[in-house]
């Protein structure tokens, strides 16, 4: 039986180049064979690494390559290595090597042997060289998946060292996805079934992005016409696969934007038109401060607010301004008059449909909610949706999603809720008329709106904004107010609120001639501004002495320079309302004693 001594005297004198590599990559031995080859002594080599006795390429070789491999599979075949020997000349080899452990896997070496080279086995390491350097992604993997060799373009597209990728399985860097696909031996199954072109594969980088590649492969078979060596190529299409995503992305979103855009066609038509029309609050009178103050105190905070007024005292004007100097203000502002959208159709209207949902449902509508998303809807005469339907809404206020009729997708929206109402919604809530959970939600900050009549000189300043833009809408010459026609709207308890007075001035311009504002024939409660009689209110027989007929002309006269505010001359002027030269109504003022009243 041969001991200790017998295996290392064997060792040192086989006839093949071989040495004894310790766990942390010293010489533990060297045999006769590659001394006498290289020429140094056993003292020499002995506790110093192979990168010692190696080329520069070599040494690196050793540390990217071997020592990875061994690692990871405990051997190597046919790897080149090229020593020096001691008088500088360079032998090129081949090295296989296989790990040997101890007991318990305990102070493992390896036994590497090194065989010179051919012509011919140059010529391999040099195309071997070449493979490395080659611009293209490249790798090679044996029968079993493990990583055999790859080129530096393949390292730098995937961000690993050489060293941290040979010996591993190529699916380490797979994609979950066609970890998947390949597990349970479908990777080697692939192998086996030899060369393929343009498979679609994704591997993913040291920093977890994801490469889109078609794979072409060719096969190395060994004397039994199994393939033992798998040369793959990878073209990368990640930025070519990304640019056709965003195309077809751009054209579904571009499908998607016309359909919502005629949706909204109509809304948006109805909301330029009253943007046009309101304009802005006007006013100075502390009932209306009173109000801007709620208004700048809510308008920054994402808190519901209920808008409470009478009917026609500009409440949506009021929920304007508070979208306008919220966050949301670069969002969209969505009104809903509750009161006109038929019950059958309120979860359309509000949460949007899709195509065959129910009869008329001819395509996908989008619902109002969607329509506000990161912006503010406005629910105008909240108080009249039916009982049966205030829970719908309250889901969405309170959850912030919805489903669209006919169909099972929940869709998520980040939306204000500004509410408005004139009924006295509490009794609704006593009445069993409105929901109190609802109530609670929309009311988080109620803001009243003052009716004109408490709103003082604001009537005035109302009044004089709807005839200048009523003037501009009908292509009418500029008007303006009279002392008494101001005074008449003064006194006046508007029942209608603002929307009364807007259509009391645009009556008055149309029925008006010339440029002098008749505000009597539009408002039947407000009295002309003269109390002369009418000569075809006389009766027929009636004869005129020339005292009355004298009074007759200098109350008809005052009043004409009245309704001008005193201007004689002009267009528009009183003798122009009355039909007279200005030189004659001149005479006749001073003749009638006419003077005009002192200003206080």
């Amino acid at each position: 039986m041969l001991d200790a001594e017998d295996y290392q005297w064997l060792f040192r004198k086989a006839p093949v180049m071989a040495t004894s590599i310790a766990e942390d990559g010293v010489y533990l031995d060297v045999n006769d064979a590659l001394l006498t080859r290289l020429g140094f002594s056993r003292d020499e080599m002995l506790g110093k690494r192979p990168e010692d006795f190696v080329t520069p390429n070599s040494a690196l070789r050793i540390e990217e390559e071997f020592r990875p491999a061994l690692r990871r599979t405990g051997k190597l075949e046919n790897k080149p290595i090229s020593f020096v020997t001691k008088s500088g000349d360079v032998v090129d080899c081949t090295t296989s090597a296989i790990v040997e452990y101890g007991a318990g896997r305990k102070f493992p070496h390896t036994i590497a042997m090194y065989s010179e080279i051919s012509d011919q086995a140059r010529a391999n390491f040099k195309y071997r060289s070449l493979y490395r350097s080659t611009p293209a992604m490249l790798h090679t993997v044996d029968s079993d998946g493990l990583i055999v060799t790859v080129t530096d373009h393949w390292l730098q597209k995937l961000g690993y060292s050489r060293k941290e990728v040979i010996g591993r399985p190529v699916s380490d860097f797979f994609s979950k996805a066609d970890q998947r696909k390949y597990s349970g031996g479908g990777l080697q199954q692939l192998i086996r079934a030899g060369d393929f072109n343009n498979l679609e594969r994704q591997m993913v980088t040291r920093d977890g992005a994801v490469l889109d590649l078609l794979v072409s492969a060719i096969s190395h078979r060994d004397a039994d016409g199994n393939v033992d060596r798998l040369l793959t190529a990878s073209k990368d299409v990640t930025k070519m696969l990304r640019v056709e995503r965003q195309l077809r992305q751009a054209f579904a979103e571009n499908a998607r934007l016309r359909e919502e855009l005629e949706n909204e066609r109509d809304y948006l038509r109805e909301e330029v038109s009253v943007a046009l029309n309101l304009g802005r609050i006007v006013g100075t009178s502390p009932a209306l401060k009173r109000m801007l103050k709620q208004i700048a105190a809510v308008a920054n905070t994402p808190a519901s607010v209920l808008i409470l007024g009478e009917s026609g005292v500009g409440k949506e004007l009021v929920a304007r301004a508070i979208h306008a100097q919220s966050p949301r203000a670069d969002g969209p502002l969505v009104k809903v008059n509750c009161a006109s959208i038929p019950k059958e159709l309120f979860e359309s209207e509000f949460f949007g449909h899709v195509k065959g949902a129910f009869t008329g449902a001819y395509r996908d509508r989008v619902g109002r909610f969607q329509l506000a998303d990161k912006g503010t809807i406005f629910l105008d005469e909240i108080g009249e949706i039916p009982m049966e339907l205030q829970g719908k809404l309250l889901r969405v206020l309170q959850e912030s999603e919805f489903e669209r009729v006919g169909d099972d997708v929940t869709k998520s929206v980040n939306v204000r809720v500004i509410a408005a109402t004139n009924r006295n919604l509490e009794q609704s809530m006593v009445d069993g008329e409105f929901r109190a959970d609802l109530f609670y939600r929309l009311s988080v900050f109620p803001v009243d709106v003052p009716p004109l009549r408490d709103r003082g000189e604001d009537i005035i300043q109302l009044a004089q904004h709807f005839l200048e833009q009523t003037c501009i809408d009908f292509g009418r010459e500029s008007m303006t107010l009279t002392r008494t026609q101001a005074n008449n709207l003064r006194q006046y308890d508007w029942p209608g609120n603002i929307r009364e007075l807007k259509n009391v001035i645009e009556r008055a311009v149309i029925l008006s001639t010339g440029n002098v504002l008749r505000l009597d024939v539009s408002m039947p409660d407000i009295k002309p501004d003269s109390v002369a009689p009418a000569l075809t209110d006389l009766p027929g027989d009636t004869v005129l002495s020339e005292k009355e007929m004298r009074d007759f002309q200098k109350r008809n006269t005052v009043a004409a320079l009245k309704q001008t505010n005193w201007r004689v001359s002009g267009e528009g002027g009183a003798a122009d309302l009355l039909g007279v030269k200005p030189t004659t109504l001149a005479d006749r003022i001073r003749t009638l004693g006419i003077k005009r009243p002192s200003r206080r």
